[in-house]
């Protein structure tokens, strides 16, 4: 057998950097919930937190609004901030996942912090950022606990996003690339204005890093059902057509609510539990 030739190894070289710079393009930063989405979501959390400290998200509202996508922005520009936005728990075995510590030394000292980097940190990352906001709480130090508490909840809702918690983020490895930005952009900009969003009230979490697995492992389980109506919907069309989308939305919107309503509950409820484990702190007003 005769080695390729010149052209045609240039060809499979270019052929491997574009497959490499499609890979790095189809980032789970590209195509995780909107912005729409996270405005969404937590202008909605706001509304489900008790009154004593619900004047204060509500005075922030703007604020918490313009800032909850910034990590969707830094991503794009950083690539090592990608990894805080996700989790591929299908790298760690089967559903429970089990064999992935949620202790965060745990999981480093069994798995390589290379190796969970390379996985994704998303609730570990939730865990940092609700100690940041209780912190920043305890000190008064209101300016930080605003720009915490708008990341936080962006993270947050990150962890209910299907998309977010497996290595097939954008439909690449069932042929149905483009299915988180449908699932979790398109499907919203459509269809908001009208689909019922209605989160629970405000609670307080015993623990930040653990409810975040548990966020991720409630996530997770969707993924199947999401992408067998993605399947259904485009049956029989040349392309993702508004027929695709109606019928993508009248089979997926009761997931797509839910993981809303659930992220909105979740926000506020982390919210709320920065503020107890800070002392309950008189908030400023505004």
């Amino acid at each position: 057998m005769e080695p390729p030739s010149h052209n045609t190894a240039g060809k499979i070289i270019l052929a491997i950097f574009a497959s490499l710079a499609l890979a790095l393009f189809l980032t789970p930063a590209a195509f995780a919930w909107g912005e729409k989405g996270h405005k969404l979501v937590a202008s909605k959390a706001i509304e489900t937190l008790p009154p004593e400290i619900r004047s204060f998200f509500e005075g922030n509202r703007n604020y918490l609004l313009r800032h909850v996508a910034d990590p969707v922005e830094a991503s794009a520009k950083n690539p090592a901030e990608r990894r805080h936005r996700y989790l591929y728990l299908d790298r760690y075995g089967r559903f429970p996942y089990e064999s992935l510590p949620r202790s965060y030394k745990a999981a480093v000292a069994k798995f390589t912090k290379a190796k969970l980097e390379a996985n994704g940190l998303l609730p570990w990352q939730i865990g940092v950022y609700s100690e940041k906001l209780t912190n920043a709480m305890k000190a008064g130090k209101w300016e930080e606990a605003r720009i915490n508490a708008a990341l936080l909840a962006s993270y947050v809702a990150e962890s209910h996003d299907p998309f977010s918690t497996t290595e097939n983020y954008d439909g690449q490895l069932t042929g149905q690339i483009g299915i988180s930005e449908r699932f979790g952009s398109t499907l919203v900009d459509r269809f908001s204005s009208f689909f019922p969003v209605r989160p629970n009230d405000a609670f307080v979490i015993n623990d930040p890093t653990d409810h975040a697995f548990e966020a991720c492992l409630s996530s997770h389980s969707w993924l199947e059902t999401i992408l067998l109506a993605d399947r259904n919907a485009r049956r029989g069309l040349p392309s993702y057509t508004d027929e695709y989308y109606d019928r993508f939305y009248n089979q997926a919107a009761a997931i797509l609510i839910r993981q809303l309503s659930d992220a909105a509950t979740d926000v506020a409820s982390y919210w709320y539990t920065a503020w107890k484990n800070a002392g309950s702190p008189a908030l400023p007003q505004h």
